[in-house]
């Protein structure tokens, strides 16, 4: 396949930009990485003109001397990027100034990164017009049309998987055009072009500072200092951001990033020039680092990279210490589930951490036999490694999740004792598992609120104790979720929850200040308030972005609930962008973030798409005796067939009433408001409370009139635009014309200007760019 060479596409931006700098002889400073297509888009622009052209890795300020003879010249400094050196610096901003100062010279700058600080003076003196790299990227049309010049011809998906791989960058696209569309190829071209007229250029200490800390995704200064061993990373960082645009992130928010066509090149670099043992201790010092900063699967990758099984072994027993909340058991399942039998036996916190990663899978017969592994192992060891094991054993009894709540009173006051008579330590638990709940935390506490304040009386003051910090402000917090669930006083919840919250933020831990944040959230959204519990929420995720990470995922989601209720759809669809997928893996750990993401559907009117998560919630509720979310499922499924139109949908939601009433749960259904006040009226629906009835279907109207759009289908992201009108709408996005976008579609123009228009309509928007970023707000395209 012939390559055509003579072919070229002027960048639109960048052409644009470059032309009203002619016209009003504004001097330009353009920028990007080798390859962006500068100086061809310069020898295009000056093709029919007489300019001169000056390399600055070449020539010296003083070898640049242009004649003061009055008549207009053209100048172009390249290769700014080369002068590094103070003096050198120091005379081209003479040469700079003076060039400029003669008034009949147009000068245009060309380097690979953006404005250095040694000419921001100039640049801001003299009004330069900058033209970065993002303004020589092709669009999808330009880049298409590009291959065809070069008899490529792709059908719509070879077309996106190019596009994904060129981002418009000329370079790129044009290997692609020479190895005749073959992806593999021009990217193997891409690293060899990158090798040969780039990194080879750079001195040694920068070279291997890319090639070292390419082995991480992104990372911190102190996370390449860490893997390379220098002191130096900020000079060599800035001197890197002088050298090319080659980071996608340059240090906001602590973080750098390569592009992924240095990583990638970076890593083969490495991989060609160092052996093993070179390599091995870069990845061992990052997963040093991952470790220290509690990034345990992060750190297992690291050293998985290198073969280092000893530290692989000692971080998941480290792991196994902990509990499901702060430990990582999902995320780290495939480590512990390739680790031979007779390993884990050695060691009895492996054993119990397996007994528990298990039942998080739902394997509750191996999780079973991991724990009569354990028992086995107290009975045949003595001293401290028996010591370990009862304590473990006791941790298993308490925490297994898959084993509910049976016999738990008595299992706590028999800790109790042997905490206080003999000295026993028991494992952190976590009550809540770093959700906003007592009742639905880390166990299904149902059975419980059916006899919450005899149950406190009794054995409160002892379950605190066990519990040690996670049991500060547990008892007032246990009550007050109870009795808001039952749709009791909302001053006694709140009074209660403030209290448990105080006691919490006294020595205790900050998963209990949440649960106290989730119970006055909801007050405030059952009084109608929803901002205001939006605020109370961001609040205290504040708090938890400096404390406690780990709450984030389930903050945001609980975040999500109160965006439903204020229709707040871009905000939903940002959150929907983060959400777990439901058709991986399913984990126990998700089920706040599952839950939420149902009812996102239902707002979608993705109604198949809600009820594969709540079939799959249902069946986690039975095994691991799960009350609430049973409860929750059935209510949410009834929803969803009933707008499926199935006759049937009654069966869901006469399930969740038995079980509401029988634990006089009001709130669990009133919260639904509109979305199933219509279902509640319905005479196939038989009530053995009529007072309980009364109450929840009277709270249900309160939450209808407060939130009237609350889960109305298809008020959300989810307009519906036909197929060419989204295809229509994403090559407006990528800058294409009526006039071309009617052409590459074969149809008229007055067809695309009708598909528009309605698009514009639906959209609410007056405008092609309005239209534009309302479509990218609901995730349209």
């Amino acid at each position: 396949m012939l390559y055509n060479d003579s072919y070229y596409i002027r960048p639109k931006e960048a052409s644009r930009k470059l032309s009203m700098a002619y016209k009003i002889r504004t001097p330009v400073y353009m920028y990007g990485v080798t390859g962006s297509g500068k100086t061809a888009l310069v020898k295009d622009f000056l093709a029919h003109k007489k300019y001169s052209v000056f390399s600055a890795a070449k020539v010296s300020p003083e070898e640049i001397n242009i004649s003061k003879d009055g008549k207009e010249k053209i100048v172009v400094i390249d290769d700014l990027h080369f002068v590094t050196g103070v003096s050198e610096r120091k005379s081209y901003e003479e040469l700079i100034i003076k060039l400029l100062e003669q008034g009949n010279i147009w000068l245009l700058l060309i380097s690979r990164s953006p404005m250095p600080g040694w000419l921001i003076s100039i640049y801001i003196h003299y009004a330069f017009i900058t033209i970065p790299e993002s303004d020589f990227y092709l669009t999808r049309e330009e880049q298409i049309l590009f291959l065809k010049e070069n008899n490529i011809i792709l059908n719509e998906k070879q077309e996106d998987e190019i596009i994904k791989f060129t981002e418009g960058f000329p370079i790129a696209i044009r290997l692609l055009a020479i190895n005749g569309g073959d992806l593999r190829t021009a990217t193997q071209e891409l690293c060899n072009y990158l090798e040969s007229y780039v990194y080879d250029q750079w001195d040694i200490e920068l070279q291997e500072f890319f090639m070292q800390t390419s082995i991480v995704d992104n990372f911190t200064e102190e996370l390449a200092s860490m893997i390379t061993g220098k002191s130096n990373v900020a000079v060599l960082l800035a001197r890197a951001q002088e050298m090319g645009n080659f980071f996608v992130s340059d240090g906001v928010n602590g973080i750098w990033e390569y592009r992924w066509q240095m990583r990638d090149s970076m890593r083969l670099r490495l991989k060609k020039k160092w052996n093993n043992e070179r390599i091995n201790p870069l990845y061992h010092h990052a997963g040093l680092y991952y470790e220290m900063h509690d990034k345990i699967p992060e750190a297992l990758s690291m050293y998985e990279q290198c073969n280092d099984k000893e530290s692989i072994s000692r971080v998941l027993i480290a792991n196994a210490r902990k509990n499901p909340a702060s430990g990582h058991y999902f995320e780290m399942r495939k480590y512990y589930l390739s680790l031979p039998e007779e390993k884990i036996l050695e060691n009895p916190l492996l054993i119990a951490g397996m007994s528990m990663l298990q039942s998080m899978l739902m394997n509750i017969d191996e999780s079973e036999r991991w724990y009569e592994a354990l028992k086995d192992f107290a009975k045949t060891h003595i001293c401290s490694e028996r010591r370990e094991a009862k304590s473990r054993l006791l941790y298993l009894d308490i925490g297994l999740p898959h084993r509910g709540i049976v016999n738990l009173v008595d299992i706590l006051k028999h800790a109790g004792t042997l905490i206080k008579d003999r000295g026993a330590t028991l494992p952190e638990f976590s009550v809540t598992s770093n959700l906003p709940s007592m009742m639905n935390g880390g166990k299904d506490f149902c059975d419980w609120s059916k006899h919450d304040n005899e149950l406190a009386a009794s054995i409160g003051i002892m379950v605190e104790f066990v519990l040690g910090k996670y049991g500060k402000g547990l008892v007032s917090l246990a009550l007050a979720e109870s009795y808001l669930e039952k749709g009791m006083d909302g001053y006694r919840v709140m009074t209660l929850a403030e209290k448990g919250k105080l006691a919490a933020e006294s020595g205790g831990k900050i998963e209990q200040c949440f649960v106290a944040t989730g119970i006055l959230v909801w007050l405030s959204i059952i009084n109608g308030n929803a901002d205001y519990a939006e605020e109370q929420l961001l609040v205290f995720r504040e708090r938890a972005e400096k404390e406690a990470e780990r709450l984030l995922f389930n903050i945001d989601a609980m975040l999500c609930r109160i965006y439903l209720y204020q229709c707040k759809y871009p905000k939903i669809n940002e959150w929907m962008k983060t959400a777990p997928q439901e058709n991986a893996e399913f984990s126990t750990m998700e089920r706040l973030r599952y839950l939420t993401k149902a009812r996102v559907y239902l707002q979608m009117g993705k109604l198949n798409q809600a009820c594969s998560i709540l079939e799959k919630m249902l069946y986690y509720a039975d095994v691991m005796k799960r009350t609430y979310i049973m409860i929750e499922s059935y209510l949410l499924l009834s929803i969803a067939w009933y707008r499926m139109g199935r006759k049937d949908w009654t069966v869901n939601l006469q399930k969740c009433i038995d079980m509401s009433e029988e634990y006089g749960f009001v709130r669990i259904i009133s919260r639904e408001g509109i979305a199933v006040i219509k279902l509640l009226k319905s005479n196939k629906l038989v009530w053995k409370n009529e007072d309980f009835k009364n109450r929840v279907i009277s709270e249900c109207a309160q939450m209808a009139e407060f939130y009237p759009k609350y889960l109305e289908r298809g008020t959300d992201g989810e307009i519906k635009l036909s197929e060419n009108a989204l295809k229509i709408l994403k090559m407006q996005a990528e800058g294409m014309s009526i006039k071309n976008i009617a052409e590459r579609l074969s149809i008229k123009e007055s067809t695309v200007k009708y598909h528009c228009g309605e698009t514009y309509r639906k959209l609410n928007a007056k405008s092609k760019l309005e239209a534009i970023n309302e479509a990218r707000k609901r995730n349209l395209i």
